[in-house]
């Protein structure tokens, strides 16, 4: 989809206005609360705009929450409800636990919608309908992985329901959610293109549901399938690790050949407010929402690939962001750096800056801000961005399959290759890992390498969940970068705050109150 066709995410407003002008006249209305068949169902066009009414749904900032509740982020402002998931003191009436929960759902139906009504229209163009049943299984399948990672056993609804239905649906175990993912993406691979026109740029593509499919065996622990789904991808040869690391958040970078699957925007028709609410402070007031911690910061290696504490590594704690993995500097703000709007990036509680920690609530914490999709385009209007939101690309595929193949032992020179192609693009260049290195060196490796790769991607809770590390990585106090304070290097504490994990029972999220209210079948995750 181009930046000038709005059509996928205006799809659901083109879909109601339609039915409401088919009236034929006052005395013949349309049911307000369902579409009728009478009117709709009956053309390609249908279909596709009923298709188009699923990509809404797909997640967009709110990613930044998952990997800001975690230990290498920080909810700025500690009266958001994120806050109290870091915090540990959050329960079943949390807004952001309900919020996932009702997003995904309303996925879920508006997917389970097309594939209950699309044999309805009558054309003779098999191909394309079983495209439009692909994307529809394929984006029913994303909404589904977000449900078993994040709650456990859930509702498996494949079909739209009504109201008294609603009421009396159970949970079913999450293995069988995640061999219900496994099946819908393997069908929808079938039935997808593996590419499509520019004018259709942000379908789901072929490539996608293999990637999805990687993703999910991963987070299930199904090393095998997750292995061969992200070879199927591999093999398809049709996606490359992007030169420029540097770019890759960039409007420049738009749809380049890393990227699997985005959430599309457009700036005035469908925006998107990241500028706003991740840039620094001194950036027309930008909040900061969610900033990465010194727990982060510190896992980046030295451009030599020795960790900052390693002996000879030549880490300089009074320089400490010289000589490091390029893509510290170029996913987070540091002290130093230049700003979108061409002065310099000065958090330090002594700089006098707006950006000083301590100026106001709205400044970062840590002295660290996200640099990923912060744009200078975005400068002049902070809170209408067209950026797009990368949900999936080809270097956590090389990684899902390095990580899958380390934890089956079954470890070849593909496995380091698939590890090096990320580490080694043209703009990071880190040095090779070498194929001697043991399988417990290797699963070191590949965790590393997801951390500062994918740092505030999305996948940072669900990794750490699943390596079963939450408990030990989490709890503490939040801290920050390291500046001089009357001639003594100071790290950063986040005041009156601190981390809390319970391995009895935050390894799930509790299902949110409210839908127990509507619903009394749905019984409660242990410890909640």
């Amino acid at each position: 989809m181009t930046r000038n066709n709005s059509i996928i995410f205006t799809g659901l407003l083109i879909l109601l206005s339609a039915i409401t002008s088919c009236k034929k006249d006052l005395l013949d209305t349309v049911p307000n609360d369902r579409l009728s068949t009478d009117v709709f169902w009956n053309t390609e066009n249908d279909a596709k705009l009923a298709v188009n009414a699923i990509y809404p749904f797909l997640d967009g900032p709110n990613i930044f929450s998952w990997d800001g509740t975690s230990d290498i982020g920080h909810t700025n402002q500690i009266f958001a409800s994120e806050a109290l998931l870091e915090q540990g003191v959050y329960d079943a009436l949390n807004s952001r636990v309900l919020a996932e929960w009702n997003n995904a759902y309303s996925g879920i139906e508006a997917s389970n919608f097309v594939l209950d009504n699309i044999d309805k229209v009558q054309s003779t163009n098999t191909a394309l309908l079983n495209q439009f049943k692909g994307e529809a299984k394929a984006l029913r399948a994303y909404q589904y992985i977000k449900l078993a990672a994040f709650y456990g056993d859930v509702p498996l609804v494949t079909k739209s329901i009504n109201i008294e239905e609603g009421r009396n649906l159970k949970r079913a175990p999450v293995s069988q959610i995640w061999d219900f993912i496994d099946k819908d993406l393997a069908e929808a691979a079938a039935l997808l293109p593996t590419t499509y026109a520019a004018a259709e740029k942000g379908r789901v593509t072929k490539g996608a549901a293999l990637s999805l499919k990687a993703r999910a065996d991963l987070l299930a622990g199904r090393y095998q399938l997750a292995a061969d789904a992200a070879k199927q991808v591999m093999d398809l040869n049709i996606y490359s690790i992007y030169p420029q690391y540097s770019k890759l958040f960039s409007y420049a970078a738009e749809n380049n050949a890393e990227v699997i699957l985005n959430k599309e925007f457009i700036k005035d028709n469908f925006p998107v407010n990241v500028f706003g609410s991740m840039a620094p402070y001194s950036q027309k007031n930008s909040n900061n929402t969610y900033v990465p911690t010194k727990r982060l910061v510190d896992t980046y290696t030295m451009s030599n690939g020795k960790d900052i504490t390693e002996t000879g590594s030549g880490f300089d704690p009074n320089n400490p962001y010289n000589a490091r993995d390029p893509r510290l500097r170029f996913s987070i703000f540091v002290s130093g750096d230049a700003l979108p709007d061409g002065k310099t990036f000065r958090p330090e509680p002594n700089s006098g800056t707006s950006d000083a920690i301590g100026n106001t609530y709205l400044a970062t914490s840590t002295g660290f801000v996200l640099k990923k999709y912060i744009n200078s385009e975005d400068y002049a209007n902070p809170t209408n961005n067209g950026i797009n939101i990368i949900l999936l690309r080809y270097a956590e595929v090389l990684l899902t399959y390095a990580e899958a193949k380390i934890e089956l032992n079954q470890i070849d020179q593909s496995v380091v290759d698939a590890i090096n192609k990320v580490r080694q693009r043209a703009d990071v260049n880190l040095p090779a890992l070498p194929a001697t290195l043991t399988q417990a060196q290797l699963r070191d490796a590949v965790r590393r390498e997801r951390t500062t790769e994918l740092a505030f991607e999305g996948l940072r809770t669900w990794d750490i969940r699943r390596w079963k590390i939450a408990e030990s990585v989490i709890p503490g106090i939040v801290q920050g970068m390291t500046y001089l304070a009357n001639g003594q290097l100071t790290t950063i504490k986040v005041q009156a705050y601190e981390k809390i994990f319970d391995k009895s029972r935050h390894y799930l999220w509790p299902i949110p109150q409210k839908e127990r209210e509507l619903n009394p079948n749905l019984t409660q995750n242990p410890g909640w």
